[in-house]
């Protein structure tokens, strides 16, 4: 699985321009082939701070998406933003659930 975040510091007066942009972007983004889920955060210090997290079965589906017209308006917000995008990949190697959480928690006990 790979993991992309992008975090977006949106200039105050352009945070409802933005939201709507990135909101125009979750439903197609979920049904495009090899995604895993989308989702867009607001950071609860900061209300300027978005985070776009989405999971891509496979690199090639995430290069697919980076090539996507999608993308390219995501790009295409810098103008409204305080500062350069700043954008994370992660290799999941291996992950894990709530079963791993409750078997350490018997473990301690």
């Amino acid at each position: 699985m790979i993991v992309i975040r992008t975090i977006m510091n949106v200039l105050p007066e352009k945070q409802k321009e933005i939201l709507q942009t990135l909101l125009s972007l979750v439903e197609p983004q979920a049904n495009d082939s090899g995604c895993l889920s989308y989702g867009i955060f607001c950071d609860i210090e900061d209300k300027n701070i978005f985070s776009l997290i989405s999971e891509w079965e496979t690199r090639q589906d995430l290069n697919r998406y980076i090539r996507s017209g999608r993308f390219s308006v995501l790009l295409g917000t810098r103008s409204l933003l305080c500062e350069p995008l700043k954008i994370h990949i992660f290799s999941v190697l291996e992950a894990e659930g709530m079963e791993t959480v409750n078997s350490v928690r018997k473990q301690t006990s």
